[in-house]
Order: structure tokens, then C-alpha cells, then sequence
């Protein structure tokens, strides 16, 4: 099924990440810095799931029987690793050059997990429901990130999770996320974000709330220009990850 108009979806941002094409997996191309991102939200969202789940999986697929639906998946960067980690892993993006660079990507290193063009509004009218629903990096690109949210949380399986990343709007995330790093750094080109689209984790948790979802983790990530690196940190000012879950009735 084709991704059709959505009021979460906003034709430019599309355009912007659907011409990527498979530079999205070049670690040194223009997803670099989500590349160096990756390995904390994997860790972050693997053992978040675990715990959530008490899950005592085979060694080496800790998320084995879990089912993920990734939501603004790009090329797979977050869901191809999931699927690594044993889950069953459904990947979903309006950009369809995306989805195709995330598909060749699967069949050459050979993970298993299914890919589709389609908005969050289209699976939402579906039947099938998942454990988990992650939305990394995209609710700030979204054009009505509550809508967004809405739809996102009515897939989520009753006692199940929500996971989200994002960034904070912040005078801090405007001089480091938009100053630094697109226009003196360059590690994305300028225009990728805008800070009036960020989302607080106020307003981020008063979303899922209406939802009929509670907040159940909050942790802030960090970067060390010194090792190059991401960590996870009580400093949700600029970058930070949300987890939410669904009652089981």
C-alpha cells in the first residue's frame, strides 16, 4: 500500500529523507551523526523491553517473541538492529525510496523483518496490533505530532510500550541541534530540523496521557566530543528518550 496524505506526515520533510536513498546507511554520509546516535537507543530500547516484558530469551535474541512496529523508519537504521536482537520487526515510512534502500539493506545482510510504505494513519486501520511501537527521531518532523501520537499508541497492544526519541525545545537544543550542528558543524544539512517543531517532555507526555498511555521512562542523551560518543544522562534539554505504556485493559 502506497502512503497516501496524513496528518502526520509533511511532504517536505518526505522528500527531504526519501532522497537519501542508501546513503542513509553510509556511517560517513549524511546519517553520520544518527549512526553514532544508534548504539545508545538500541541499548536504551533493548533493555527497556526486557524489563518491561521480563523476557528470558535465547543468548543473543533477547527480544525473541516481541512483536515492534517502527514507525518512520527510514532505511531501517533502528529496526534492522532490533530484528537482530530476535524481535518481530515491522518497519513503516511514507518515503518509498526509504523503504526500498531499507529492503536491499535487509537482503544483504540478511535480516529478517518486513518493510512497507505506508503512514502511521494507514496502519492504524488495520487490525494487527504490536507490543512495542518506536517513533525515533520522527515525532518532531510529524505535522501534528498529537495526531501523531494518537495514532502510534491505538497500535500498541493493551500493556504495551510506546518508545519515542526526540528533541527538546530549548534554547539549548536551538544553539547545539540547529546552530552547531547543521551550520558550524555540518554534521546535517541545514534545514533538517526546525526548532519549532521540537517537543518538550511535557507536552510529549500530555500527549501520550491523552492517549491512555503513561510515561514510564525519561532519560536524557548526551554527546562526549571527547570519545565521539553518545550516552544516556538526566540531561533531557537537547536529545532524550520517552517510553510509554498502555494499560492492559
Amino acid at each position: 500500500m502506497s502512503a497516501g496524505p496524513s496528518p502526520s506526515v509533511m511532504s517536505e520533510e518526505v522528500a527531504r529523507f526519501d532522497a537519501l536513498g542508501d546513503a542513509w546507511w553510509d556511517s560517513d554520509g549524511p546519517m553520520a551523526p544518527l549512526h553514532r546516535l544508534n548504539p545508545v537507543r538500541i541499548a536504551w530500547a533493548r533493555d527497556l523491553i526486557v524489563r518491561h516484558f521480563k523476557l528470558e530469551g535465547a543468548a543473543g535474541l533477547p527480544l525473541a517473541g516481541v512483536s515492534l512496529l517502527d514507525v518512520g523508519c527510514g532505511a531501517g537504521l533502528f529496526a534492522e538492529p532490533l530484528a537482530r536482537l530476535g524481535a518481530d520487526v515491522v518497519g513503516v515510512d511514507p518515503a518509498p525510496a526509504a523503504i526500498e534502500a531499507a529492503r536491499r539493506h535487509a537482503e544483504e545482510t540478511g535480516a529478517r523483518l518486513a518493510y512497507r510504505a505506508a503512514t502511521v494513519e494507514e496502519l492504524a486501520a488495520e487490525p494487527r496490533r504490536f507490543d512495542v511501537v518506536s517513533a525515533m527521531e520522527v515525532i518532531e518532523h510529524a505535522a501534528d505530532p498529537k495526531a501523531f501520537i494518537a495514532s502510534a499508541a491505538s497500535l500498541v497492544k493493551p500493556g504495551g510500550l510506546l518508545l519515542a526519541s526526540t528533541l527538546n525545545r530549548t534554547l539549548k537544543s536551538f544553539a547545539l541541534a540547529i546552530v552547531g550542528a547543521e551550520y558550524l558543524l555540518r554534521w546535517l544539512e541545514p534545514g533538517t530540523h526546525r526548532w519549532e517543531q521540537f517537543v518538550t517532555p511535557i507536552e510529549l507526555t500530555g500527549f501520550a496521557r491523552a492517549a491512555n498511555l503513561r510515561r514510564t521512562s525519561l532519560r536524557g542523551v548526551v554527546y562526549n566530543p571527547l570519545g565521539a560518543v553518545w550516552r544516556l544522562s538526566g540531561d533531557t534539554s537537547v536529545n532524550y528518550l520517552f517510553a510509554a505504556r498502555k494499560p492492559d485493559r
